[in-house]
């Protein structure tokens, strides 16, 4: 995953959890103010230029939206400076590009956690009215429900994002960057907020009957009145049988999650840009 910290003017690249590069850039100028949230990498084109602003350059293009917010290689002065885009140092850039992929994380905010590992016993979520089933059971569930969707459709696997806001009590399912199935949800303790969470699944432990996580929980303002716990986050979300087929049929390693407190309408959302919890000035 790629954490952007706008504050600090800086990138950091996580690999299973372990930083393994950090880099100045450059952000969104007043007016032109970066998007924080959570995004996906939606294209990457090694030698890009910009439809907008004069045939601009931007090598090494990792594209977020297409309203055209992408991590590029730019001109660094110290501050921020760009029509909404995060200009990177060109050697950097190249490298990054080397690693990213289509529906690889990126989280911009104006604050974040460092990366942590939870494991979550059994079923990824709860039902809501009925007993969960003991961990093996659930995990195995899981693995059988995977094994018939592969066999509906024998084509590489989509890039899988479940969406859940708590003011929505929504949850949104995305392949590819496609809605492809919506459902209801409720979480307890509904006078306490979930959080802005994201979760990518890393492996299935079918020994432990485990599913493991990286997370990282972020702020999109400089309030700290959340307190991060991931695990707790997952533990407190309830959905129905249907959403929840839905959602292990696509458990499998790079699968995100994301946990929001704002409102998964058009303002915060498009179909094809992943999410987007705040939005710039012209961006």
């Amino acid at each position: 995953m790629i954490v952007v910290s706008l504050p600090d003017q800086r990138l950091y690249a996580y690999r299973h959890g372990v930083r393994i590069a950090v880099s100045t850039c450059s952000s969104g100028k007043p007016g032109h103010r970066t998007p924080t949230g959570v995004f996906a990498i939606l294209q990457k084109d090694k030698s890009h230029r910009s439809s907008t602003y004069n045939n601009a350059p931007m090598p090494n293009m990792n594209r977020l939206t297409w309203s055209g917010v992408a991590l590029h290689a730019g001109e660094l002065p110290g501050y921020p400076a760009s029509h909404g885009c995060v200009r990177l140092p060109l050697e950097f850039s190249e490298k990054l590009f080397g690693i990213t992929q289509i529906g690889t994380p990126v989280i911009i905010a104006n604050a974040a956690t460092y990366p942590s590992v939870v494991s979550h016993p059994g079923m990824i979520l709860t039902r809501n009215k009925q007993k969960v089933p003991n961990a093996g059971a659930g995990v195995h569930q899981m693995k059988r429900q995977q094994k018939a969707a592969q066999a509906r459709n024998p084509s590489k696997p989509a890039n899988s994002a479940i969406l859940i806001s708590s003011t929505d009590q929504a949850i949104v399912i995305m392949d590819d960057g496609v809605v492809v199935a919506k459902g209801p949800m409720s979480f307890s303790e509904p006078d306490r907020a979930l959080g802005n969470h994201v979760f990518i699944l890393s492996s299935i432990n079918l020994t432990n009957n485990e599913l493991q996580w990286r997370t990282i929980g972020y702020y999109n303002d400089d309030r700290r009145e959340i307190e991060l716990t991931e695990l707790a986050t997952l533990q407190r979300i309830r959905a129905d049988d249907t959403i929840l087929n839905e959602i292990r049929s696509r458990m499998r390693p790079g699968t995100v999650l994301v946990t929001v407190d704002e409102s998964l309408s058009a303002d915060t959302r498009s179909t094809k840009d992943f999410i987007v919890m705040t939005t710039g000035d012209d961006a």
